[in-house]
């Protein structure tokens, strides 16, 4: 679902992003878990969407660094066929990545999943790309020809419980959504009083 918010004439993308309490909550928590969940949803992605990686041609093996600016750590995603990684880790290295691409989680999910037009995210500054711009392009339209659902794969690792998982972070999501609408609206009645 896509928020659109008046601002000066334009129209802009209300994207939501966590309070500073939730990176603070999970800054102790271990990474070995988000890990193994990162590691099972890229391994889902890949037994769904067999080719999504091998269109990347030169870039797959690159390096892409995906940093949540909302939460306390970070991916290292390297697409290499046929065998991708992804890490988890505390804070992106200056170095060891061919290209980085900063935002809220929710931005980060919602390009991937195709709620979020990548354009618009990145011209609205909701999303920051550093380094080799041309992979992250590459990236980025391969994963919308596969028709990603994140929220489908990740729960997935629930077995039996997937159902009632996916249903459950679809609502979680919706109530993010119009919370954030809800906080828009009235930023932007505030500033107008």
């Amino acid at each position: 679902m896509r928020l659109e918010v008046i601002c000066m004439g334009s129209t802009r993308m209300a994207v939501a992003v966590l309070p500073p309490v939730v990176a603070a909550i999970l800054r102790p928590a271990p990474l070995a878990p988000l890990a193994l969940a990162a590691k099972h949803v890229l391994r889902a992605v890949v037994r769904h969407h067999p080719g999504i990686f091998e269109r990347l041609g030169t870039h797959a093996h690159k390096r892409f660094g995906l940093q949540p600016t909302d939460l306390p750590f970070a991916f290292v995603l390297r697409p290499a066929p046929p065998s991708p990684t992804v890490r988890v880790v505390r804070h992106l290295p200056e170095r060891g990545w061919d290209a980085r691409i900063i935002g809220s989680i929710a931005a980060l999910a919602g390009l991937a999943d195709g709620r979020f037009d990548g354009d618009a995210l990145f011209f609205s500054r909701d999303l920051v790309v550093e380094g080799d711009i041309e992979a992250v392009v590459a990236l980025r339209n391969a994963i919308d020809d596969a028709g990603l659902d994140l929220i489908h794969e990740a729960t997935a690792v629930f077995g039996p419980f997937a159902k009632p998982a996916e249903a459950a972070a679809r609502s979680a999501i919706g109530i993010a959504d119009k919370l954030v609408r809800a906080l828009s609206i009235s930023g932007r009645a505030a500033r107008w009083n």
